[in-house]
């Protein structure tokens, strides 16, 4: 007799097999479908995200889908700020977090993930996602917004972190951890919520461990007095400085340069006096002066055997010598003419270094200076600009001042101009000294501020340039 499986049971199966499947399947979109760009969305806590009265330490968050947690204790920040960080887990759609710190009654909590929460399937990210309750009556809703710059170059640092003080003493940033931290964007920008009222003192402070001040060759910004916190809380904008720069520490040990060839002198074993022009492919720059760099400090030098000549070897007359601090360099500074053949002749007794050694023997060098069509023309035009604040220009050029040049009027032309790329900046110079000066806590000095202008310079040769700038 043959025998029949009854229908139900061939249901049941199926049913089984085709849930077996699709648990251990990943779900994708149909080919051809759109790609999810939706970030994960909270669909529920506990406590309820804006809970009052909450006493629970314990919080679970679910999303829509499934979520996994990336680089949390740089993305994690929690305000108050927490003696303790907390736990945080995730699993399938949740997020779980435990608080280690005892809850302070009558506080209004927000949890912030930053970048840290996103999606499995697509990376999506839930961008600056924030959970928030309170132990008390109501939520805190007070705002406190602002910027940050670098006060010496007019840009920001994202890296820095805004830090709020309920102790108002100065000695505050030095002992204590701050109460409410939060971090820049790309454009310096900051952003405190949840704020109850009450004044406070501001700082901003590198993202380090101890997030205080507590080094001077740290970046540090200050206000200076405590900001008042409630509905109609200020804008602010603070200019970080660093009050002294770190000194570098240069290597005494060996270069250890493998293409040295066996029985080569050394620096420290070569005891000839030499030095190099500043020559670029044998011509002279009109708008600079000729540079001879020695490879040590000169004793003694005799500018009366360092002689500049035309090429009939006939002297010319009008031209300056002079001897750098470091006594490493002389320049020889002259009215150059446009595209004309110079010598210049260094006889070997001109100069004597520490050691009483001159060099070996009298030596020269002819070069040719430029032409004008080398050069470009500059007029740079400053609307808004405030004269009585001491504006200095600054052209810069990978990070180091190129010519700094103190603004007497609202325009800055120049005939004969360097060709090249300049990032362009306005010091405002307090104490007329030309340079850039840091700020101090102690005396409750702020720093010198430069504008920073995201304008380019740019001057190309036989070319004029005419530009405006608008403070």
């Amino acid at each position: 007799m043959k025998r029949t499986i009854p229908a139900i049971i061939l249901n049941s199966f199926f049913v089984v097999v085709c849930m077996s499947l699709f648990s251990c399947a990943n779900i994708i979109s149909p080919g051809g479908g759109p790609r999810d760009s939706i970030p994960p969305r909270l669909i529920g806590s506990i406590p309820k995200d804006s809970a009052l009265n909450v006493s629970s330490s314990n919080i679970v968050l679910t999303f829509d889908e499934y979520i996994q947690l990336q680089s949390v204790n740089e993305n994690l920040i929690v305000s108050p700020n927490p003696k303790s960080m907390p736990f945080v887990d995730y699993k399938l759609h949740n997020v779980t977090v435990k608080l280690k710190d005892s809850l302070e009654k009558n506080t209004t909590y927000a949890i912030n993930f930053g970048n840290a929460i996103k999606d499995v399937n697509e990376g999506n990210l839930a961008k600056e996602f924030t959970y928030v309750f309170s132990t008390g009556k109501t939520i805190d809703s007070n705002q406190y917004k602002g910027y940050v710059l670098l006060a010496e170059t007019g840009k920001t640092d994202s890296t820095l972190l805004v830090v709020l003080h309920n102790n108002t003493a100065d000695s505050s940033i030095v002992k204590n951890i701050p109460r409410y931290i939060t971090k820049l964007n790309s454009k310096g920008y900051f952003s405190f919520k949840y704020l109850p009222e009450g004044k406070f003192s501001v700082y901003v402070v590198p993202n380090d461990f101890s997030k205080k001040y507590d080094d001077s060759t740290k970046l540090f910004a200050f206000l200076n007095e405590p900001v008042l916190i409630n509905k109609n809380t200020r804008t602010d904008t603070l200019y970080a400085y660093q009050e002294y720069k770190k000194k570098e520490i240069k290597s005494t040990g060996s270069s250890g340069n493998s293409n040295s060839r066996p029985g080569a002198k050394t620096n420290a074993e070569d005891k000839r006096l030499k030095y190099t022009v500043n020559l670029e492919g044998g011509q002279q720059d009109l708008l600079g002066s000729l540079q001879l760099s020695f490879n040590r400090p000169l004793k003694s030098w005799d500018s009366s055997k360092i002689v500049l000549l035309d090429t009939s070897f006939k002297p010319l007359i009008g031209y300056k010598l002079s001897l750098d601090t470091g006594k490493t360099k002389i320049s020889l500074e002259f009215p150059w003419k446009e595209k004309t053949a110079y010598r210049v002749i260094v006889n070997k007794d001109a100069v004597v270094d520490t050691s009483g050694i001159s060099l070996l023997k009298s030596d020269s060098a002819k070069f040719v200076s430029k032409r004008e069509a080398d050069y470009g023309s500059c007029r740079m035009r400053f609307t808004n600009i405030d004269l009585s604040k001491n504006p200095v220009l600054q052209l810069v050029i990978e990070g180091k001042i190129f010519e700094s040049v103190a603004l007497t009027g609202k325009e800055f032309v120049r005939k004969r101009f360097q060709p090249g790329e300049f990032e362009v900046r306005v010091l405002f110079d307090k104490n007329k000294n030309g340079i850039w000066d840091p700020g101090s806590f102690r005396e409750k000095k702020q720093p010198e501020i430069v504008l920073y202008f995201s304008k380019k310079l740019i001057i190309r040769a036989d070319r004029d340039t005419d530009q405006g700038f608008v403070f």
